[in-house]
């Protein structure tokens, strides 16, 4: 009797914790779904009345200084430059400002090209710090009062924007309340590699729904970190930048916004960028973010709560802040639902309890709708047919999601504890659709961390409750295990394919013709 007491008094406390992750996950998702509803009536508005053409005359435009904050990418640095130099804008309100604070022959390539595109013609400079405090905040901080425009486009060093970036971009400015314009991110290596596919995925639904939804409803939306166009006056009414969270174009974001600055959102406006072809590198990149959000939401949250904005504007924005709780809340269902698989077998009277969690299922169905609708309307999507594109990736998306979990709940805590990290910036390959062997690459770091072994472990765990439940004959939670050992296996193969100096291009192992390269952290 007592110890049917125990199992209860555990298998309550652990549903309730349990119970109360899937509150908020299917909260999450009930959210994303009004963002689909909003994108929707948003592109419903686009088709009825669609945007007049403005040309603009050589007096009217603006000046605009072009920053390209840059660290060790000797491999990109010549495309990027290129890019920029041949934009379609009058040269004589034109300024280009590479920001490089690199280490290595980067110097040596950015000095060689900063030559010859002042030969011909063109105001750019290239500037050094003796130091490189603050990382990229500090880079860009630092340059703002060298910087000669009134308007300051920011690119990282894996875009190459098309020409016409800057006509499409500042006439939006126009209106004297826009403090930034962003635009979509397009990918030029989508077709690389599984990695890179689900990685797009991801990408296209955040750079259609969410950043159009919440632009369309006065939302607070984010600057991405490139890719967009800033007003220098609004950047130093807001604060200029900070260096205290590894997200500072979010924290710049939100600042902004709560001065009563309006940012806008141009989907129609696409800035090419490389895609992380290596789990290393994608792991680098989700950290940065995760856990640059996660100190975001800790220094602003108390703020949003305070501001005077409306109730739909506060919702949306603490959940975009809390975007770290949907990996906590998904590592917490995951890791319970194998003891309560076996409390249910030794508390029958609790079954009703899990009948009742059944429903959260439907959280699965808002994710589906929420990427499907995005997988029609990008267009990306459009290149093949957008059922089977979605049928294919969604699957691997979830998976890759669930097995990705742990990393980002592990940044996600780091950030709330205020533990901090250095801006571990992500190495850039130079990579297309077209296959190309980046071996060789000096910045590729592969070695094995304890937390490989940890997401073996936890493939293990779940493949176990995958047999357990066949055993015990209940297959309630057999597809879940199932998706998740598959999950955390994927983030284990991608792994140990780079050990071996390889990738994963489609379905299949490339060997590389070369070991990859060992350097040491790449921090910036």
């Amino acid at each position: 009797m007592i110890i049917l007491m125990n199992y209860e008094i555990l298998t309550v406390a652990l549903f309730g914790l349990y119970g109360v992750a899937l509150f908020f996950l299917f909260f999450y998702g009930l959210m994303q779904i009004h963002l689909v509803y909003q994108y929707l009536k948003a592109k419903r508005r686009e088709r009825r009345s669609p945007p007049g053409q403005v040309s603009l005359t050589c007096r009217e435009y603006p000046k605009v200084t072009v920053q390209l904050p840059v660290y060790n990418e000797k491999y990109v640095m010549e495309r990027l430059i290129d890019a920029v130099a041949s934009f379609r804008y009058p040269r004589e309100c034109l300024e280009i400002q590479v920001l490089d604070d690199s280490t290595d022959e980067t110097v040596e390539i950015v000095a060689r090209k900063v030559h010859y595109w002042r030969r011909m013609g063109i105001n750019i400079v290239h500037i050094r710090r003796s130091n490189r405090q603050g990382y990229k905040a500090g880079a860009l901080q630092e340059a703002m009062s060298k910087a000669q425009g009134d308007l300051i486009a920011i690119f990282d060093a894996d875009f190459v924007p098309e020409p016409d970036f800057l006509e499409k971009t500042v006439q939006s400015f126009d209106d004297p309340k826009i403090g930034m314009v962003q635009t979509r991110w397009d990918h030029l290596n989508k077709r690389f590699s599984l990695l890179t596919h689900v990685q797009s995925f991801l990408l296209d639904a955040h750079f259609s729904i969410e950043q159009v939804a919440r632009n369309s409803c006065g939302y607070f939306i984010n600057f991405s970190g490139t890719g967009g166009v800033w007003r220098k006056e609004c950047i130093e009414d807001a604060g200029g930048w900070h260096s205290d969270t590894l997200t500072e174009d979010f924290d710049l974001s939100y600042r902004a916004q709560l001065k009563g600055w309006k940012f806008k959102y141009l989907e129609n406006v696409g800035a090419p960028a490389e895609l992380p072809p290596l789990m290393s590198a994608l792991k680098n990149q989700q950290y940065r973010w995760i856990k640059g959000i996660a100190e975001t939401s800790k220094k602003h949250l108390p703020n949003i709560l305070r501001a005077n904005v409306s109730a739909g504007v506060k919702i949306h924005a603490v959940l975009h802040l809390s975007v770290g709780m949907v990996f906590i809340s998904a590592l917490v269902c995951s890791v319970l639902s194998v003891p309560l698989l076996f409390l249910k077998q030794q508390v029958p009277q609790m079954h009703n309890l899990f009948m009742y969690a059944s429903f959260s299922l439907v959280t699965l169905v808002f994710l589906s709708v929420f990427h499907y609708v995005a997988t029609v309307n990008t267009q990306s999507s459009r290149e093949t047919n957008a059922r089977r594109y979605f049928m294919r990736n969604f699957p691997l998306y979830l998976c890759f999601s669930m097995g990705i979990s742990l990393h980002n709940a592990i940044a996600v805590m780091e950030g709330w504890l205020g533990i901090k990290s250095s801006f571990v910036r992500t190495p850039k390959f130079n990579v297309g659709d077209a296959n190309k062997d980046f071996a060789p690459n000096v910045y590729r770091v592969s070695r094995l961390s304890p937390l490989n072994f940890a997401e073996a472990g936890m493939m293990i765990y779940f493949l176990g409750g995958a047999i357990s439940g066949f055993f015990l004959g209940d297959y309630s939670m057999l597809p879940y295990h199932l998706m998740l050992a598959f999950g955390f296996g994927m983030i284990c193969y991608f792994s140990i394919a780079e050990m071996k100096g390889g990738y994963i291009k489609g379905f299949r192992l490339k060997m590389s013709s070369n070991r990859p390269a060992l350097s040491g952290p790449m921090v910036h």
